[in-house]
């Protein structure tokens, strides 16, 4: 035991030190890794709205990266019919955040009112010069699989 805690106190670069290290989600909400851990989609639900909020954030979920996206959208299947969610960035004035300066992008439906749990698959992102697409994961569960 003693060990352990040691071990997750100290900043060595050993193996036991990055096994304990789990990325956690700012918001609390389901996070979707991009790329090979390069940056992370936080989706945030709010039901009683019906919208889903994207914030885009670093490899550790840790800061967030703004995008120039106008849009981007993602497709859910909602009772074996696909549903489609765009996107759209969000200015933020007490962040200096503006369109096409933002990490966060919101989508409004419906079905989001009632719906828990579904599929989806990311069409197409676009950060720092790189496209991840068809990126799938599992609202709220998200992708990652360690």
């Amino acid at each position: 035991m003693l060990a352990a805690i040691f071990m997750s106190g100290g900043c060595a670069k050993n193996k036991e030190t990055v096994s304990l290290h789990k990325d956690q989600p700012p918001h609390g909400g389901t996070p979707v890794v991009l790329g090979d851990d390069a940056y992370h989609i936080e989706f945030v639900l709010d039901a009683p709205s019906g919208t889903l909020s994207a914030y885009i954030l670093d490899d550790e979920m840790e800061d967030f990266v703004r995008s120039d996206m106008p849009s981007f959208m993602v497709t859910a299947k909602v009772g074996g019919t696909e549903q489609p969610l765009v996107f759209k960035p969000v200015a933020n004035p007490a962040t200096g955040e503006t369109v096409g300066n933002t990490a966060l992008f919101t989508a409004q439906a419906d079905w989001l009112k009632t719906t828990k749990a579904f599929d989806a698959v990311i069409k197409s992102v676009t950060l720092d010069g790189t496209a991840f697409t068809d990126v799938k994961f599992n609202y709220p569960k998200g992708n990652e699989t360690d």
